[in-house]
Formats: structure tokens, sequence, C-alpha cells
């Protein structure tokens, strides 16, 4: 368990996600073999899923049952503006019969639920809890409940991320990965629905800041009750330093993210390897179990990185032993809010220093060459 200041928050954060992972598989079985109601698409034309808003509500009550919901502030990428219409009672439904399946299995993972399920009016009002701006001050918890919602619908990778922010600074994160194998090289071996329905245990990862270290557990099988630590092992990033040798990761998604650029960074230090191209912040957890050494990710302009898609992540990667800074190669900054403001390009986060010092001078080598 977590020495320190924040050992209890670390305690019932990794707990929560083993809990949100766990619906998470049920749904996207559900979602791979039916034709359900399960998927929205919001005003931004992203898609949102039954478990974007199930994980929301489970971590949000979670939290608040563990905290107190009157001292607790939380920021999360949903809201019920979609599920709260007439035409999404069928939704809902299938929102609140996840919701209440899941707590029921609290005492499983050392925690309490409910005394009764929670009923639709419940689950909206515990989903809205989530609307703090975050800011400079305080502690803030940080969730997306499905981050890569494409890669969960598609049955591929996505991940369940949690962090904690205090007075600026990012000092718990835990990534849940339904489909990240524990075992050596498990992305890679990934092969999208088989992946899914072979039954080999994802993983939970956790850290909290000033550690210097970073564990991995196996997701928790259906029988089986949660036993802190739960066989966790302690990662670490690649010792490469090679870029020829190096294996990087860019997002999928064409719509916000500058491939061509990465390409040319990419050309410029000699990377030799295709890019792995990786749905959510599972490339995070890949660099901070040693399985890849570097991720770009330049935006298109005008496109902000919102907090909730790195906090988490960025955390891991810092205390395995990685390096995360934007592409001038400054801190990234947690304490502005719902974005990250005064990104100076992208972001870039490498195994160790050598490759993140040529990434960053091979950007301002290929930047007047990019389209942005």
């Amino acid at each position: 368990m977590a020495d320190g200041n924040y050992s209890e928050e670390v305690n019932v954060a990794v707990r929560v996600v083993h809990m949100a992972c766990s619906l998470c598989e049920k749904v996207q079985r559900q979602l791979i073999s039916t034709d359900s109601d399960q998927v929205k698409s919001k005003d931004d034309d992203s898609l949102v899923t039954v478990a974007d808003w199930s994980v929301q509500a489970t971590v949000s009550w979670l939290l608040s049952r563990a905290f107190g919901s009157q001292n607790i502030s939380i920021i999360a990428e949903e809201d019920i503006q979609t599920l709260s219409k007439s035409e999404s009672s069928s939704l809902l439904s299938n929102v609140v019969n996840a919701v209440n399946d899941c707590l029921d299995q609290a005492p499983r993972f050392g925690l309490q639920g409910p005394k009764s399920p929670l009923g639709p009016s419940d689950i909206l009002d515990t989903i809205s809890r989530c609307s703090s701006r975050g800011g400079p001050l305080g502690r803030h918890w940080v969730l997306d409940p499905v981050d890569g919602t494409l890669g969960f619908v598609r049955g591929d990778q996505y991940a369940i991320a949690l962090a904690m922010i205090d007075d600026g600074r990012v000092v718990v994160g835990v990534l849940g990965c339904p489909n990240y194998s524990v075992s050596k090289d498990g992305l890679n071996e990934y092969n999208n629905r088989s992946g899914v329905l072979s039954g080999e245990a994802g993983c939970v990862m956790y850290t909290w800041g000033g550690s210097g270290k970073a564990w991995m557990q196996p997701l928790v099988k259906s029988d089986e009750m949660f036993d802190w630590p739960n066989s966790a092992r302690v990662v670490k990033v690649s010792e490469v330093d090679d870029p020829a040798m190096a294996t990087f990761c860019e997002p999928v998604e064409k719509t916000n993210t500058n491939h061509s650029l990465t390409a040319g960074v990419a050309n410029t230090i000699g990377l030799r390897n295709k890019p792995l191209r990786v749905y959510s912040m599972v490339k995070y957890a890949a660099i901070a179990r040693g399985e890849a050494e570097i991720y770009m990710r330049f935006a298109r302009a005008g496109y902000k990185e919102k907090i909730w898609d790195h906090a988490a992540g960025v955390l891991l990667v810092q205390e395995a032993g990685g390096v995360v800074t934007d592409a001038g190669g400054c801190p990234l900054d947690f304490s502005r809010g719902l974005y990250l403001e005064g990104l100076d390009r992208g972001i870039i986060a490498c195994s160790g220093v050598k490759l993140h010092e040529k990434i960053i001078g091979a950007v301002y080598a290929s930047w007047e060459c990019s389209n942005l």
C-alpha cells in the first residue's frame, strides 16, 4: 500500500479503477456481441457509450462515499446533456443497471456500496457531481471514464484513467487497461476482438508523486476477491536510448493529430520502427512498462489538450523513470483548469533523457516543414 500523505487515496483509487475495469469489460463484450442501444454521438460528433456514463457515475459515487461528497472535487469528461433527454430513456436504463450491477460488487474489492439500488435521478446527480473546474489550489480528482472510446467500441485498446491533483501537481495516478495483458509485450500481441474474448487478464497501473516507482496489478477475475497487493510488481521504463532501436507510439485518430509532423521528427532522429498507433492512454502505460520508448502527440491548430487525457499517464511515466514535457521541453501545467494551457506545440513522453533531448531538437528542425 502507498506510504506517505496519499496512502488512503491510492488505496481507494486502485480498487475503484479495478471495479470500473470490470464494468467496462462487461459492456464491451455486449457491444461486440449485440447491436444494443449502447452508443451515442455527442454534439462534437465524438462517441460516448453506456460505459462512459456508468464508469463516471460509479467512480463518482465511490469517491464521494470514501471521502465525503461535500469535501470532494471531481473533474470528469461526461455530462448528462444527452443522457437526460426523453429519447434516451432506454440508454439511461442501461446505465442505471450497469452502475448498480457494478456497485453490488463493491465488497469484493474491499469497498462499501449503497444500501439500496440507485435510481435514474441518483445516477444523473452522481454524474453531474463531476463538474469541478480544477485550478491551482486544493485537491481535485480527474477522471476519464473511458479514454479511447473509439477503441472501446471497436474492441480495441482503451483505458480508465483516474488521477488526483493537489495544489496544481498530479500526485496520484491510476490507469486501468482491460485489454493490455500483464504478460510481457502484451501490446504487440494484442489482436483486436480476439484479445477481448481471450480471457487473458488486463492490468491496473498506479503510482503516487515522489515514490520513484510505478506498479502493475493484474485485473481481478470475476470469481476472486481483491486482496492487496494483488500480485503487484514494479514496472520501469526501457533502457533503450538508441533511436534506431526505439519503439514509438502515436494516436490512431487523425482528426486532432498531426501524423506528418510525427513522421518528420521520426525521420530526423533516425527512428526505424513503424509507429505503434494505439488508442488511449495505453501509450503512456506502454512506456511506463518498458514496452515502448517514445510517445509523440502533436495536435492540430485550435485543439486544446484536456487534463483528463494525460494526468494519470504522465505521472506513471515520470515515476517509472521517464520524462514528459511539451514539445518545447517545458513541464505540463495541470494547475490551470480543464485544459493544458500554454502547451508548446505538443507532448513528448520518453523513457529517458537522451531520447527526449534528441526529439526536442528534432521538433525544431521539423516544425517549419509541418502542415500546421
